[in-house]
């Protein structure tokens, strides 16, 4: 498959995979953590103007540092989304003290609820749900709520491997979209196939969940990286990609890069408009540079950084 076409003198921007995805692109978000985004000297260099930026919550992680990292970021004129992992929320009063630090010191207004990734509960909240009943939010007047989507289902909510609880959740959620201010969307974890993704999005919508879908997307990174992270992550059967592709020792060592899944995703979309996926959000697995180049070079004027 042909993956650029560049035109003359267009500059850093030009490269495409087509004008299929560079649509697809426009308005793309992208995750950070507080060390990684230590490592960027300055984001408008490589992310496009007003391009959201989630701030992923990892256990142990200070409070303190993802306030400054929101606040960075802020200043910088780029929207934030932290994520309030519920299992490592002690209280209503952390919670609301969150909330208050966020948005008095970062200008923060939105935010990413999910469970978390660890085991058992620091205290009073296990779920996202919980903690949108909290009205927390609400009551701080938050524009935008995203929670968890998974194309190819959760091992830790289903055991079994059925998709039972996470479609019982998404119909809650659904539910509470219509009575909250804020606007709602499914924030995904990341796979590596098309065609199970689209017949996700298609069976939410067929089922009433009509949340726009913030599809994930891996970022280009080296195989055996993103073999690591979609194993620790719990991604699905699309993992089935990777492993075809590590048999051939003539890619093992090549960065692994999501112009497949996108192109698909991008050409499907462009055929039926009313697809509910709104927009692609990356998982910088290989880095954060290394992903907003990609963008740069492959997502045309979609992915133009904001200090050009």
């Amino acid at each position: 498959m042909a993956l650029l076409n560049f035109k003359k003198d267009d500059g850093p921007v030009a490269g495409t995979l087509s004008p299929e995805v560079e649509t697809f692109l426009q308005g793309y978000s992208i995750e950070v953590m507080p060390r990684t985004a230590e490592k960027v000297a300055d984001f408008r260099a490589i992310l496009p103007k007003g391009t959201r930026v989630y701030i992923a919550h990892i256990e142990g992680t200070p409070i303190e540092d993802m306030v400054a990292t929101a606040k960075r970021l802020n200043a910088d004129g780029f929207p934030v989304m932290p994520h309030f992992p519920a299992r490592i929320i002690k209280d209503a009063a952390t919670l609301k003290d969150w909330v208050a630090r966020y948005q008095g010191e970062a200008n923060v207004d939105q935010a990413l609820l999910l469970a978390g990734g660890v085991d058992k509960p620091y205290g009073d909240f296990h779920s996202s749900m919980q903690l949108l009943e909290s009205g927390a939010f609400d009551a701080a007047g938050f524009k935008r709520l995203h929670v968890a989507g998974h194309p190819e289902g959760n091992k830790d909510i289903d055991p079994d491997g059925s998709m039972k609880n996470v479609e019982e959740a998404l119909h809650w959620k659904q539910k509470f979209s219509e009575t909250t201010d804020a606007q709602m969307a499914l924030a995904t974890q990341f796979a590596f196939e098309a065609g199970p993704i689209i017949a996700w999005a298609d069976s939410l919508k067929a089922a009433g969940v009509d949340l726009p879908v913030h599809i994930g997307i891996a970022g280009p990174a080296k195989l055996q990286t993103m073999i690591k992270f979609a194993i620790a992550c719990g991604v699905g059967p699309s993992l089935r990609v990777l492993q075809r592709r590590a048999k051939d020792v003539t890619k093992l060592l090549m960065p692994f890069e999501p112009a497949d899944v996108i192109s698909q995703l991008a050409a499907h979309k462009a055929a039926n408009p009313d697809f509910n996926i709104a927009q692609v959000h990356f998982f910088p697995l290989g880095g954060i540079k290394t992903n907003a180049n990609w963008a740069i070079q492959n997502g045309g004027r979609s992915a133009v950084p904001a200090n050009q």
